[in-house]
């Protein structure tokens, strides 16, 4: 059974099996960014962080949750009809409501909804499933130098799944990346070394203060970890991701590019733009997005930015 295929048959129980199992929400294939080539990304839920602009909000919780799309909805109520828990309600508006502590994540209303308006993200996942997934396109992992790159979330939260994943990838001649926020024990990293080819490392904010305001923890362990993993030989790559009002100061941004350009494992420095693709997933989740009406930056603000950290890191990517 592939993972679109384990989409439509969610089970808590599946958490129960032998073996280290993970929490997944997502797996992309034919991805051309995130470590090179051409990848498959697995994306594990849960994260430490809670950016204020996160594209991916269904990855904060390391629980599976009801997500409703509600463009897709044609109110014909069977969902509320058949919730043993009677979690779901219509206004008389036509609005649909959830309430979250009521579900106990059944998945009758997963499997009722004729339109797909209703779906869970999170699935638990052998790392057997996942490496089969993933296997699918070696091919393509071949002719381009591509592999497979676990991002999140917070990838290292799940640190014994993470591991068994990687370790099969190696033990298969795949190119491994791992796409973390670096807020994890140094422990946890350490124990990955062997088995990363690549690591993307975002970093938020240079200033303690600022980052906790933004993501709810200090960068403190976040910049030691990155300072260690290149001290171990690492191989790092380092993003900003770019957000309006948030971290996208001259002084920041010189700041983190003068940080990476003492780095002596680094292999590129990439600015991510901030955009507003995951403001509808706030919704979805039934969540209110904080960054609404915030506008991306112009193409002459990011190219800007670029120019000002590529003085002491080099070329810098976009978009990476």
């Amino acid at each position: 059974m592939n993972w679109k295929q384990r989409q439509h048959t969610f089970r808590l129980a599946d958490r129960n099996r032998p073996g280290p199992t993970g929490l997944v929400f997502d797996i992309q294939r034919f991805a051309v960014h995130d470590g090179g080539g051409i990848r498959t990304l697995v994306f594990l839920k849960g994260c430490p962080l809670h950016c204020r602009w996160c594209q991916n909000p269904e990855s904060m919780h390391a629980v599976p949750e009801i997500m409703r799309i509600p463009h897709n909805c044609i109110s014909c109520v069977k969902c509320m009809t058949l919730c043993p828990q009677g979690a779901i309600r219509f206004s008389e508006t036509g609005e649909v409501g959830i309430d979250r502590s009521l579900c106990n994540l059944c998945g009758d209303c997963v499997a009722s909804c004729y339109a797909g308006s209703m779906t869970i993200v999170g699935r638990y996942l052998t790392a057997g499933e996942v490496l089969e997934e993933v296997e699918r396109d070696r091919k393509f992992y071949t002719q381009s130098g591509g592999g497979v790159t676990f991002s999140g979330g917070e990838p290292t939260l799940q640190a014994d799944f993470l591991r068994s994943c990687l370790a099969a990838a190696k033990a298969g001649g795949l190119h491994t990346a791992v796409e973390t926020c670096g807020h994890a024990p140094w422990e946890t990293f350490a124990a990955l070394l062997g088995s990363v080819d690549l690591f993307l490392c975002d970093i938020k904010h240079m200033d303690a203060a600022r980052h906790r305001e933004l993501t709810g923890v200090s960068n403190e362990r976040i910049l030691d970890n990155i300072s260690r993993l290149s001290q171990a030989g690492a191989a790092l790559r380092l993003r900003l991701p770019l957000v309006p009002g948030a971290n996208d100061t001259g002084q920041n941004v010189t700041a983190t590019a003068r940080f990476a350009s003492e780095l002596p494992t680094l292999q590129g420095f990439d600015i991510l733009p901030y955009h507003r693709l995951g403001e509808s997933k706030w919704r979805q989740l039934g969540r209110a997005y904080p960054m609404s009406g915030i506008a991306p930056h112009t193409r002459g603000e990011v190219l800007a930015r670029a120019s000002l950290a590529g003085q002491y890191v080099g070329p810098v990517g976009i978009g990476g």
